[in-house]
């Protein structure tokens, strides 16, 4: 997934979070709705001028929109937490206890 994807799926992710509609966070920004959806599809980007004015009406650091570890696939994810045990097999039985409690 390319960076300008993955940074459209982030706003948009953080808009639902802070319940603002694609017109209002537009309407923050100072772009039309339709400008808003392409970056939100990642069909075009922005300069850093929006950049910045999307930053500030989500109210979040600029850091947080560049946070793409939820989009690693499940063999990613699963590589992972097996690298984590490995390093720590005394937390085995809390990740465990962690996990059974989530999918019950």
């Amino acid at each position: 997934m390319n960076i300008k994807k993955r940074l459209g799926i982030r706003i948009k992710e953080i808009r639902k979070q802070r319940h603002l509609s694609q017109e209002k966070l537009a309407e923050l920004v100072d772009i039309s709705q339709n400008a808003l959806s392409y970056i939100e599809n990642g069909e075009n980007f922005f300069t850093a001028e929006t950049l910045e004015k999307i930053i500030t009406a989500l109210e979040i650091e600029p850091n947080e929109l560049f946070e793409f570890e939820h989009f690693k696939t499940n063999d990613e994810l699963i590589k992972e937490i097996n690298l984590i045990l490995s390093k720590n097999p005394e937390k085995i039985p809390e990740f465990y206890k962690i996990l059974k409690a989530i999918v019950n």
